[in-house]
């Protein structure tokens, strides 16, 4: 895994967002962020090979089984991005206000490379197992699994 694509979008002097590199953890974080950038969404991270696996969701996460929601492929992000707080400044990629919605743990149950993710998160909001399914290129589905 790299982090060059999230490292090139980013001018650090310019902004509080935690530069980093590929790092092993315990390999179970997990975190929704509210972003209020030019379109409210929610970002999804999932620690993974030592980096944040990361979609963005337009829409409010949902408990509810029969709810998907859309999520959004982005770059991979440092693990300490995953509890990050703050303002990115104007001009900046990703303007605007990030605050962490939920956070806690999470175990992969079952991984298909590019293709699924059958994800057991324990968070403050989310609890249960979820699925990220892939759609087309960038484009999940997220929700959480029935039973």
């Amino acid at each position: 895994m790299s982090l060059e694509e999230y490292n090139r979008k980013r001018k650090f002097e310019n902004t509080s967002e935690p530069k980093g590199g590929v790092k092993k953890g315990k390999g179970n974080i997990y975190s929704i962020q509210e972003h209020h950038a030019s379109h409210l969404h929610w970002d999804l991270r999932i620690e993974k090979d030592g980096v944040l696996k990361s979609w963005a969701i337009p829409k409010e996460p949902s408990s509810d089984p029969k709810v998907k929601r859309l999520a959004v492929q982005t770059e991979d992000h440092p693990l300490d991005y995953a509890f990050f707080e703050g303002v990115i400044p104007e001009g900046q990629y990703g303007a605007g206000t990030v605050k962490v919605w939920d956070k806690g743990t999470q175990e992969i149950l079952e991984y298909e490379p590019d293709k699924k993710y059958i994800i057991k998160i324990n968070g403050e909001k989310l609890k249960g197992v979820f699925v990220l399914i892939k759609i087309k290129e960038k484009q999940w589905l997220f929700f959480k699994k029935k039973g």
